[in-house]
């Protein structure tokens, strides 16, 4: 892993007050498919890579499973053990996942990861997944993504113009999935030869916002964290102008999500 990808994957601890109230909730249709997939039960031992804030965990919470969080980012730790502090089977463990130890017993029937799969070293992610896993056990990841429906809210193409000004735009080929569109791992997860019979299932939503929740959105999202504050601040201006200029001052954001789940194969490494 870069140097640059290491610095930006620690970025959202400088967001922990933030990232609780600012990011989407993921449907509960998501949380339903993924227990009846993994076909995990009240008590099962999960393991959740990168839970931040723990907006992932308390559903999960909620329903009775025990679970262990990994999360890097001291301050998001900390805020993830006041959100989950009315859930005593749930453990904070500030780390890495690459170089986070369980006890010598400690393995899981899930290890899973939502919008943090994508930070974890390539190199060594499935690996150190499978090894934490029980016999029969499985890897589930997803994140949130936006999405671009027909007919859906023009804002932020609209938006792009200012992107560009500051020099922070996206490139010509940049691509913006429909609902159902969005790519999904299956190939590479085959690949691997430690996980098998992969799912894959999509969800989509829409949250609508004002100026200042989509501002609060925004700086909790790495690239928006690392802007130069010139930058950020030209940005935000127009942001708050053009919606002022709306009807209810409004945008809609349109999410979606591919769920991700394998089951951990006999294997005991790749081949």
């Amino acid at each position: 892993m870069s140097d640059e990808r290491k610095r930006l994957r620690t970025i959202f601890n400088v967001a922990a007050d933030l990232y609780q109230r600012a990011r989407p909730e993921y449907p509960e249709q998501l949380y339903d498919a993924l227990i009846r997939i993994t076909g995990i039960a009240v008590g099962d031992q999960l393991l959740e890579i990168g839970a931040a804030t723990g907006k992932a965990t308390t559903p999960l919470a909620r329903r009775g499973f025990r679970i262990t969080c990994i999360e890097i980012g001291p301050d998001l730790a900390v805020a993830a053990r006041t959100n989950l502090a009315a859930f005593p089977n749930v453990t904070i463990a500030e780390n890495a996942f690459e170089t986070w130890r369980p006890t010598v017993t400690d393995r899981f029937d899930l290890v899973f990861a939502a919008t943090a799969w994508h930070w974890i070293d390539p190199a060594t992610r499935y690996q150190r997944a499978w090894e934490l896993l029980r016999p029969g056990g499985h890897l589930a990841f997803w994140s949130a993504t936006h999405v671009f429906p027909d007919g859906g809210d023009p804002f932020f193409v609209e938006l792009q113009d200012v992107y560009d000004e500051i020099g922070e735009g996206l490139s010509e080929d940049a691509a913006r999935p429909r609902p159902g569109e969005l790519p999904d791992h299956r190939g590479e997860i085959e690949r691997t030869g430690l996980f098998e019979d992969v799912v894959v299932r999509h969800f989509d939503w829409e949250v609508s916002y004002n100026a200042d929740e989509y501002i609060r959105l925004l700086d909790t999202f790495s690239g928006h964290i690392a802007m130069e504050a010139r930058k950020r601040d030209r940005l935000y201006t127009e942001i708050r102008r053009r919606l002022v200029q709306r009807p209810h001052g409004r945008l809609r954001r349109h999410w979606g999500t591919v769920l991700e789940i394998a089951r951990r194969t006999e294997r005991s490494s790749a081949q």
